[in-house]
């Protein structure tokens, strides 16, 4: 892992080194007391190499490795579920090595422990044969539980969190779940104006956990903040949501950048991703925030008399099935609906239509906050677009006189040459095609470098609003979802007409 830049951090450091002391004799922990001193450049080059050779393999030897892999998939990538035949998701376990997580998690370094046999629940039906352990082991338990859709599940050593092995996105179970959450969501738009009416007349309640309540939701509503849940002192990563703010993370402004009511929002969210936002709020929700914070530490909760159970009650009593997350997914599917509508012209090229989705996508997950860290390889390949940007330029410049030499040759030589400008004329046509798609590829590379698209794509946009758009506008549906991903949404291809409204 040393070409990864986690491993120069001190915690993941730390971390690793406390493990690895774990595992080592106590001859090795009386020698080797400090990681600087300790060089591991000819370890990491043997693999370096080797995952050199495996990419040099000759085409037979990778064709073979690619049929033994397909030969696994065969035997331990599917199941039969109610007598069908399905995709299994992840059916290799994960091996030893270090945890990485996301963002700056405090636990980055620890090591993964192997998986044995011993720690693994088998889940399959009554009747059904049940899987072989290897030779000389036995799983920790075999049940038959037909109220959830995990395949098998294992404890991890990190978090002390359960994984499991589930069926492919692709599933015929899966898609079922997933037209069910986008249809709770879509049922949100039948409540949400009433409910946002209630939070807004909450604002002025006597009652402080009334008003507590109300700028919540609205947090919720507005920035697609998390609920946030309670944490074990000490266990996890210093994440929090919307319930568990507390006063250090918010920074209030009368004016700032000549607007008024300046909300600045600074925490560690899910994963350790951080969450770093100035919005512009009502002036009700400001003077809340202001009485909120009053005589309170920078530890303290903002939202003291408020609980997660209670906001989690109260958005179940507004819509059956509603939560935060309902509420992420509704304003996600509602953004990328608007943003196609306001972004996208008939009229337009098939690359500008791609780009409009992108900055619809953008827009998305912008508003979910899923950032990533800026590519290490991303100065690299730009300046490597740039250099074809350049070259292509040069190509249409040269197209564009060769053009006007036609048109000077047709004068004078009369129709004999009307062939010959008819071939520069789709020439140039074509280059600057190629031209505007490199553009266009660059723009939307500078602008998506620290902006995850992939999770809303997935996770937060009905596919179908999607799909919709791209059968209105003749963008052909391999431009927006790859290959796995329309597998996964197989089932939104026959519920979604060019006229589908989220």
């Amino acid at each position: 892992m040393l070409h990864l830049e986690c491993t120069t951090k001190e915690v993941f450091r730390r971390n690793f080194f406390s493990d690895w002391r774990k595992e080592m004799t106590a001859e090795e922990r009386e020698l080797i007391t400090r990681l600087d001193k300790c060089d591991f450049a000819e370890i990491h080059k043997h693999f370096v190499e080797r995952a050199e050779a495996r990419r040099s393999l000759p085409k037979e030897q990778k064709q073979k490795l690619k049929e033994e892999a397909e030969k696994l998939q065969q035997e331990f990538g599917y199941c039969i579920l109610d007598g069908h035949r399905e995709k299994i998701g992840n059916f290799k376990m994960e091996p030893p090595g270090l945890f990485r997580g996301r963002g700056e998690h405090p636990k980055m370094g620890v090591l993964k422990r192997r998986v044995r046999p011993e720690d693994v629940i088998i889940n399959c039906g009554r009747d059904s044969k049940i899987p072989e352990p290897p030779a000389g082991h036995q799983w920790k338990e075999v049940r038959s539980d037909n109220t959830v859709t995990w395949l098998a599940a294992w404890m991890e050593n990190i978090q002390n969190t359960f994984k499991y092995v589930m069926l492919n996105p692709s599933s015929k179970l899966k898609g079922e779940m997933d037209w069910h959450k986008y249809e709770v969501a879509r049922r949100l738009r039948r409540v949400v104006d009433k409910i946002r009416a209630q939070y807004r007349a909450d604002w002025e309640s006597p009652e402080t956990k009334k008003r507590q309540l109300a700028v919540a939701l609205y947090f919720i509503d507005k920035l697609a903040l998390r609920t946030g849940n309670e944490k074990e002192e000490g266990e996890t990563a210093d994440t929090v949501g919307c319930c568990s703010l507390r006063v250090e993370h918010v920074r209030l402004h009368e004016k700032a950048d000549g607007q008024e009511h300046i909300v600045e929002l600074v925490f560690l969210g899910k994963d350790s991703i951080r969450y770093n936002n100035r919005v512009t709020v009502e002036k009700l929700v400001f003077q809340n925030l202001q009485h909120f914070m009053e005589d309170k530490d920078p530890g303290d909760n903002l939202f003291d008399a408020l609980s997660t159970a209670s906001l989690n009650k109260h958005l179940q009593d507004s819509m059956e099935g509603l939560t935060a997350k309902v509420f992420r997914t509704y304003n996600a599917s509602v953004t990328l609906q608007e943003q196609l509508r306001a972004l996208t012209r008939a009229e337009d090229s098939l690359t500008s239509k791609i780009s409009a989705y992108n900055r619809a996508n953008r827009a998305v997950a912008i508003l979910c906050n899923h950032r990533r860290a800026i590519p290490k390889t991303f100065e690299k390949s730009m300046q490597k677009l740039q250099e074809k940007i350049e070259i292509k330029e040069a190509q249409v410049t040269e197209a564009q006189a060769e053009l006007e030499r036609a048109k000077a040759d047709l004068r004078t030589h009369g129709e004999s040459k009307s062939k010959s400008l008819l071939q520069k004329q789709q020439r140039l046509l074509k280059l600057e095609g190629q031209l505007a798609r490199l553009r266009a590829k660059a723009t939307d590379k500078e602008e998506n470098k620290q902006v995850a698209l992939g999770t809303a794509k997935l996770n937060y946009l009905d596919p179908r609003i999607s799909i919709a758009w791209c059968k209105r506008f003749g963008v052909p549906i391999e431009k927006i979802y790859s290959k796995t991903q329309r597998e996964r949404f197989a089932w939104a291809f026959d519920r979604a007409g060019e006229d589908f409204e989220f």
